[in-house]
């Protein structure tokens, strides 16, 4: 069965965003020494009872070091694992606090770009899809 149009990727463009930015992000995910101190300046983090996902390290390794690793070569579901990280665990508040003064929301927002260029997008909260749980529901509503 021929896969659909919005299902394919251009790994082109992936691998010429990554280029565009490749030494000031390769030096930042080689400099995260995962120390997790970024992890006390997350709100996320800390509600979320401290689940590693919610941790802005993570987040960025999860998907900004994955694409460089694997060079943009990517599928479609390493992209939509991704999309949760960076948008769905993430508010883009710029309170990562980085000991070594890696920039994590440009790096989470540069990853960002990059999943939007592949028609992939998602907005917090649970835009993509239903609350985890009825707590998530009411901090919604009480907003």
């Amino acid at each position: 069965m021929p896969s659909k149009e919005k299902d394919i990727l251009n790994i082109d463009i992936i691998k010429e965003m990554l280029n565009q930015k490749k030494a000031r992000m390769k030096l930042n995910l080689a400099a995260c020494a995962s120390c997790s101190l970024c992890a006390e300046s997350c709100f996320l983090f800390i509600s979320k009872n401290q689940d590693p996902k919610y941790m802005p390290s993570y987040k960025v390794i999860h998907s900004l070091g994955k694409l460089y690793k694997k060079k943009g070569k990517v599928d479609k579901a390493a992209l939509n694992e991704m999309r949760d990280l960076v948008w769905k665990n993430c508010v883009l508040c710029e309170r990562c606090y980085c000991a070594f003064g890696i920039d994590i929301p440009s790096m989470i927002a540069f990853t960002r770009s990059i999943l939007r260029s592949q028609g992939i997008s998602g907005v917090y909260p649970h835009t993509l899809g239903a609350p985890e749980d009825a707590s998530d529901e009411n901090q919604i509503k009480s907003s």
